[in-house]
């Protein structure tokens, strides 16, 4: 089991913008850039970026059955689940079933998310 690989690129110039996509249920709010995957295994790193204003309040919080690896690249983030104002730097290893979000943001932000769906807890 292997990641995708790619060269050095950067994801925030403005030929890389076409990369991004919106996240599925949260278009016009959230996007997604998907920078490495496992096609076997699930694996993946991905950036979320949640726009100026971004409210997912309406979707509750979450949990899935696997962990997952979050680091704040910028802005930030405000998580529910922990009654918290995230902000670049801030980092977290996630057990398998914790909850988190819903999130709010004022200003945007960019998430790096790491994620292992083949290690169900």
């Amino acid at each position: 089991m292997t990641k995708s690989t790619v060269t050095y690129w950067n994801v925030f110039s403005s030929r890389s913008q076409e990369r991004w996509m919106p996240v599925k249920g949260l278009e016009g709010i959230a996007e997604e850039l998907t920078l490495s995957i496992d096609d076997k295994s699930g694996e993946y790193t991905k950036l979320t970026r949640f726009l100026p204003g971004a409210d997912t309040t309406a979707f509750g919080s979450k949990s899935h059955l696997y962990p997952e690896e979050v680091f704040i690249i910028s802005g930030r983030l405000y998580d529910k689940a922990f009654d918290m104002w995230l902000e670049a730097g801030h980092y977290a290893s996630r057990l398998p079933g914790e909850l988190h979000g819903p999130f709010k943001t004022d200003a945007g932000c960019v998430v790096l998310e790491i994620s292992f769906p083949n290690r169900v807890g």
